[in-house]
């Protein structure tokens, strides 16, 4: 499979309000999330479930988008710009798929320093409610 059907999922799911299932059945048994603000990687669907979905209630607002798509293969990097609590936040998704069409790898990068610093906020908030 090549990444631009993953990618086309990617999109619905971030569209389409963050349905639980639909990304639980992106994900293989044995993906790795890395987060920007967490040192190791998560490793197992479980766990890259939790910050991915997380991820995408905290981030995913009104004017969340992706500006820029870069599809080699079986692996993308989508470019994404919102704004949280007055900060904007600018990033990108690094995703990489196995043969099956399951998000194996999943790297999240944010910059400017204040917006590393709000996302942590409101991520430990998000993965607290959800544990």
């Amino acid at each position: 499979m090549t990444a631009a059907a993953g990618v086309a999922a990617w999109h619905a799911y971030m569209e389409g309000g963050g349905d639980p299932q639909a990304l639980r059945d992106m994900l293989a048994e044995d993906a790795v999330f890395h987060s920007p603000v967490v040192h190791s990687p998560q490793a197992g669907r479980d766990k890259v479930f939790a910050y991915l979905h997380a991820a995408s209630h905290v981030l995913g607002g009104d004017d969340f988008r992706y500006e820029r798509e870069i599809i080699d293969g079986d692996q993308a990097m989508l470019e994404f710009a919102t704004t949280l609590d007055g900060i904007h936040i600018n990033g990108v998704d690094i995703i990489r798929w196995n043969n099956d069409g399951k998000i194996i790898d999943f790297k999240v990068m944010v910059r400017p320093l204040k917006a590393i610093n709000k996302v942590w906020e409101k991520m430990g908030e998000m993965l607290a409610a959800q544990g």
